[in-house]
């Protein structure tokens, strides 16, 4: 499995002095931006390009509007 380009800057961020200070000081906020963005991949991954959206069914079903022949 390749590593994402957000695994990359999170182990770019602890290699520094700085950057383990920083983690440290924000890791839930950390866990909880790393979790988002992997939400936010599957549900774009999930998006087929060509499908329609999700609309109205083919033959909506009429409304009575009170009228009577």
């Amino acid at each position: 499995m390749p590593f994402s380009k957000l695994a990359t800057l999170i182990g770019g961020l602890l290699l520094s002095r700085g950057g383990r200070r920083m983690a440290g000081r924000h890791a839930g906020k950390l866990a909880l931006a790393t979790l988002a963005w992997q939400l936010w991949e599957q549900r774009q991954a999930a998006k087929k390009p060509g499908a329609p959206p999700q609309g109205p069914a083919a033959h909506p079903r009429r409304r009575w509007s009170g009228r009577r022949v």
